[in-house]
Formats: C-alpha cells, structure tokens, sequence
C-alpha cells in the first residue's frame, strides 16, 4: 500500500495518531484525536476512519478498549510517504564537525567520539563500524588478562588502536609473551599484516624462527584472526535499557548488543548499509538482527577517497524515534566521517 491510496481524511487521522504514538508512546483514542482542531470529525466518524485503517494493516489496538497505534507496516508508510525529515541548523553542522575533527586524535578516537555524539543527540544508542584496517602497523603488545588470556593491541600508522582478546597456549611465561611482540614488531614494523603474514607463517612452518615451541604456537594461531577486519564501536546501551519496564524486553535488547559484537553481524550490518547510496531505515523485523528486540536502526555509509564504502555510522532506538531529526544527522555525521578519511 502507498499512501496515496488513502483518502484525505485517513491520511489525517493516520497521520495524528502516529505523531502522537511518536511523542508519548501511549495509544491514541477517538476522542483524543477528536479534539485536535484540524480535523473536524466527530469521534464516532474518527472511530470508523481507524477500523478501516486497521483493516488496512496500518494500526491495531494492544488492548480491547484501548486506543490505537501504528503497526510496523504503518510506520513504514509515514516514514516513506507522510514524514518531513528536518534539516540541521549552521550551529548542529558546526558542533558535528568540532566533534569529529581529528584535532590531534587518532581516527578510533574520532569515531568513539562520534558514536558518544550520535548516542547523546538522539538519547538512543550510537554505533560506528569503524573502516577495515590494511594500513603498515606501527607496533603490536600484548597484556596478559590472567594465566590464559591477553589483550593484543595493534597500534596502526594511520592512527587506529585495535585491540582483540586471545587465548594463550598453557604454560606460556610473560618473557615468552614478550618474545612473540619483540619478534612481530621486528617483521611487521612498516608493512602490513596481509603482506607479512604468509612470509610469518612460512618461517614459523620452517622453523627458522628462534622461537619456544609455545611462542611459535600463540603466533601461529592467532596470527590470521589479527587486524584487517571492522570494528564496532557502541554507545548508550543505557538510553535504550532506561525506558524498557518488562524483564523479557530487557532481556532482548541485551541479546541484541551481544549479538553485535558478532563478527558475522558487523558484517552484515555493513552489507546492510551498503545496499544503494544515503540513510538506511529499518524498522523493527524488517531486519533479522532487530526482530527480538523491538528496535529501528538508522544507518548511512560512509566512504574513503576512492569512493569505495568502508564503514557505517547509525543509531539504534525504539520503533518510536525522532526519525525526521535523526535521520539528518546521522546523514550529514557519515558525510563528515568520509571527508576525514581523504
């Protein structure tokens, strides 16, 4: 259905009730919609217009004798045929660029600093897919978590911190992880990890390397999974947790943030961005990934220099979000993203 197919008078009372549901999240009666002048019905009149715009699919009542509210398919429609997107003031533009300018920061702090910005604009949750890294390293460490596990922190040169936990081969000492790090700084020092790694990994097979059975082992097993991949950057996991009363719902918003930290899901986060050009809206089962949880995500790409697609900027809210003020912002947020990477 497009909304054209409506006639003006269902356009109107559609449109009320869902700019209503948008402001209070509450259902919307007859005789609430009755008393806004602009529409000029009775409520008898306004009940019918709403039974026939259930009928259509475009609103439902959670309740017997309660009011109504748009469906997803109802929301769909006024996002693609009735809603006004807003357009930034000089001064929103201007406190965007401050922002996300590098200002002596590393690009992954840049990015943080968006997603903070995305997340406190919109009181929802910001996410970033940070671009997928094949810049020459600077330097890698590893900081020991406890008897099996550290962090491997790989410092870029163009400014990204990478930072992935592995598990350590039983038994290995802290002068044995500090050989591994002396031993990839020396070989990766001002290349790249894809164009090092098949030249590691032959050394490591030949045994050339003057390495200790468990240093050659913690090398070689976590080697291919470091750097090259995208990084999802997260903010304001509590906007969205604040305002959720059920204990289900909660449950399923946060089985939507782990299931984000997935690598197989960034992906297809990307890929989801980056079918067409410009801000991607999805509405709640529209997308697999928020089907549970009852969320809408907003999302736009953004790219480098060679015009090629590396990474995303979105918000993640209720189905009820501020979409003609959001949906701006985070467009005008991934245009000033990709300038960065020129």
């Amino acid at each position: 259905m497009t909304i054209q197919e409506l006639n003006e008078r269902s356009r109107t009372v559609f449109r009320h009730v869902v700019e209503s549901y948008m402001q209070t999240g509450e259902p919307v009666g007859s005789r609430t919609l009755s008393r806004i002048s602009q529409l000029d019905l009775s409520p008898a009149s306004i009940r019918n217009v709403m039974a026939d715009l259930v009928d259509a699919g475009l609103l439902y009542s959670p309740h017997t004798s309660a009011g109504r509210l748009p469906t997803q398919l109802g929301l769909r429609l006024f996002v693609d045929g009735i809603l006004e997107i807003g357009n930034l003031t000089e001064q929103e533009r201007t406190d965007i660029k401050a922002r996300c300018s590098i200002d002596g920061r590393n690009l992954q702090e840049v990015l943080t600093e968006a997603t903070s910005m995305l997340s406190g604009l919109s009181n929802c949750a910001g996410l970033v897919i940070a671009p997928k890294s094949d810049s020459s390293v600077k330097q890698i460490e590893f900081v020991r978590l406890g008897l099996d596990k550290a962090i491997v922190i790989i410092v870029t040169a163009n400014g990204m911190v990478e930072n992935r936990a592995i598990e350590l081969p039983p038994g290995l000492s802290d002068s044995a992880l500090r050989e591994a790090a002396n031993y990839l700084n020396a070989r990766l020092s001002g290349r790249t990890l894809s164009e090092t790694r098949i030249d590691i990994q032959k050394e490591l097979e030949s045994h050339q390397a003057q390495l200790d059975e468990l240093t050659q082992e913690l090398i070689a097993n976590d080697l291919a999974s470091w750097g090259g991949g995208e990084t999802l950057i997260v903010r304001g996991h509590s906007n969205l947790l604040q305002n959720v009363g059920a204990l289900e719902d909660l449950e399923k918003i946060r089985e939507l943030f782990d299931t984000l930290e997935l690598k197989k899901e960034r992906i297809k986060l990307l890929d989801l961005a980056e079918q067409g050009s410009g801000v991607k809206i999805f509405i709640g089962s529209e997308n697999n990934l928020f089907s549970l949880s009852g969320t809408s995500m907003i999302i736009s790409p953004y790219q480098n220099s060679q015009d090629q697609i590396v990474g995303a900027v979105g918000v993640i809210g209720p189905t009820r979000l501020n979409y003609a003020r959001i949906i701006p912002m985070v467009d005008y947020t991934a245009k000033i993203i990709g300038r960065l990477l020129d």
